[in-house]
């Protein structure tokens, strides 16, 4: 079921949402300063590609410096990618098969506004100590 709905999202959608992020990525590493911005989100943008059968948790040791990375990224690329999951969303939710991608997508946004101090990885990797964030 899950290679069937990361096929349906990469068509209608992932693609599309994946290049934004790679484009944000590209953007982000101009500069050295701004080349963890980028990294994170290459790193977001292959979760955007194919989410199905991945989640979120959060990074053990993540502290004051996530915090002022997410801010910074919010400022510079976080809000325009996250405009872009909800138009995507919108889109999607009017079909009745869209309507669990466009769900998806929803719940995308926050990993999208601040993904500093997370960690992606396998579903079935997820041990019993580690606070599931996000699945899609």
């Amino acid at each position: 079921m899950r290679l069937l709905l990361n096929i349906i999202w990469f068509v209608f959608g992932g693609l599309w949402l994946a290049i934004a992020y790679a484009l944000a990525g590209l953007i982000m590493c101009i500069l050295i300063i701004t080349i963890p911005f980028g990294v994170a989100s290459f790193r977001v943008a292959s979760y955007v590609l194919w989410p199905f059968g991945r989640t979120i948790v959060e990074k053990p040791g993540a502290g004051a410096g996530s915090v002022l990375l997410n801010i910074i990224w919010f400022v510079l690329a976080g809000w325009w990618l996250a405009i872009g999951h909800l138009i995507t969303a919108v889109a999607q939710a009017i079909t009745i098969i869209g309507i669990p991608l466009a769900i998806a997508n929803v719940k995308l946004i926050p990993v999208t506004l601040v993904p500093f101090g997370k960690d992606i990885i396998p579903s079935a990797a997820v041990r019993p100590d580690q606070r599931q964030l996000h699945t899609v």
